[in-house]
């Protein structure tokens, strides 16, 4: 009998990996919708998938529900959310290099922006400092560690708290108390410090709001000289004013 190298039996993996119908069948009825059908019919899902028009309804009518779609079947309020989400991460990405090479060139600091990926900041743009022999940068697509001020701002500002407790899963109760305190100080002061116990090395970030909520962090990096919770003010005031001016810029 043929095992899996991770203990499970191949049947068992394949029918993990076997798609459901039900959601497959749902992700076909929406994918009719584009600019020369903005409303569905039963009639039309029914011919188009190869469904009778009572399934077809059915499928309308639990999509509807579920607020794909709308009491029309035009889209519905969740893929205007969703929509919304992929619009904002745009404008960020569009807007976000020229104030970060701004930020970097005046600071003297590579500059850093992230997303929240599943247990972390995902780096997702960075802007090298210009000057000095030595660079500390991070490479595009790192997830970053949990104690990471990236991560530290994107969990703080979480809307799903299910994100932190995810997050938090791999440290002890003690930890995960410690490190919630840590989030609750991100949130009063919209500032986070790494701790990564790294002699030599610091890092700052700050939240990028729109939408009324956090959709990304900015961060700078540097050497604990140059950067610090007691000696570099007009850095961090620097970095704050470049989030708020990318904040400012998107549509909401």
């Amino acid at each position: 009998m043929s095992v899996e190298s991770n203990g499970r039996h191949p049947a068992a993996v394949a029918a993990d990996l076997a798609p459901i119908q039900s959601i497959d069948r749902a992700a076909n009825v929406l994918a009719l919708l584009n600019q020369d059908t903005p409303v569905l019919t039963a009639a039309f899902v029914a011919e188009r998938l190869g469904l009778n028009r009572t399934t077809a309804r059915r499928y309308l009518q639990s999509l509807q529900r579920a607020g794909f779609l709308s009491p029309s079947f035009g889209p519905g309020p969740l893929l205007d959310q969703l929509s919304s989400l992929v619009s904002v991460r745009q404008q960020i990405l569009t807007f976000a290099p020229a104030i970060m090479r701004q930020l970097s060139d005046s600071t003297g600091l590579t500059t850093v922006l992230s997303f929240l990926g599943r247990t972390g900041a995902v780096v997702t743009l960075v802007e090298e400092a210009g000057q000095g022999t030595i660079i500390l940068t991070v490479r595009v697509g790192t997830v970053l560690e949990l104690k990471a001020a990236q991560t530290r701002v994107l969990l703080a500002f979480a809307s799903d708290p299910a994100a932190v407790t995810r997050a938090h899963a791999a440290l002890s109760p003690a930890e995960a108390a410690r490190e919630r305190d840590t989030l609750a100080g991100v949130r009063r002061h919209r500032l986070a410090w790494a701790d990564l116990g790294r002699e030599g090395l610091a890092s700052a970030a700050v939240p990028v709001f729109a939408t009324h909520e956090v959709q990304a962090a900015m961060a700078m990096l540097g050497t604990t000289a140059m950067l610090g919770p007691d000696r570099s003010a007009e850095r961090v005031a620097a970095l704050e004013q470049a989030a708020q001016t990318l904040s400012s810029m998107i549509a909401r």
